[in-house]
């Protein structure tokens, strides 16, 4: 059975609701997952699929329960796969940059990304769950065959 580690990025809460969704999702699929709201490196399977969901915070900063994450990424060779969903105000002129930060490291990390990073304007789409689970479905589905 494919495995699942949802790693979550939050500052105010929505990107949690997201995450819930695409839980409630691989459950209904019959996928393992494993939702990490306070993501440490050491209880993250690094042999799953990594779907990575985060907001940005302050000017283009990853939220405070990523940042250990994040460092802890940045020392290690990966080799598993993953999906990375951002959410934002495009009002800001840093835009998602925290989900597009964390892309680029999981790529330098030898992460291999099964789709560009998903970016959501919360200014066009104030629920973002809804948009994110148009878009994932069809990936977590593909990862059930």
């Amino acid at each position: 059975m494919k495995k699942i580690d949802i790693i979550v990025g939050s500052v105010l809460g929505a990107t949690e609701y997201v995450a819930d969704a695409i839980e409630a999702k691989c459950q209904s699929l019959g996928l393992a997952v494993n939702v990490h709201f306070k993501p440490d490196f050491a209880e993250i399977d690094p042999s799953s699929t990594w779907i990575v969901c985060s907001s940005t915070h302050g000017a283009g900063d990853l939220p405070d329960n990523i940042q250990p994450f994040y460092a802890q990424l940045m020392q290690h060779s990966l080799h598993n796969d993953c999906l990375v969903v951002g959410l934002g105000d495009s009002s800001y002129d840093t835009y998602c940059q925290g989900a597009q930060t964390l892309y680029k490291a999981l790529v330098q990390a030898g992460v291999t990304p099964i789709n560009e990073v998903f970016l959501v304007d919360v200014l066009h789409h104030p629920i973002p769950e809804n948009t994110v689970m148009d878009w994932i479905t069809p990936h977590l589905e593909a990862m059930c065959t």
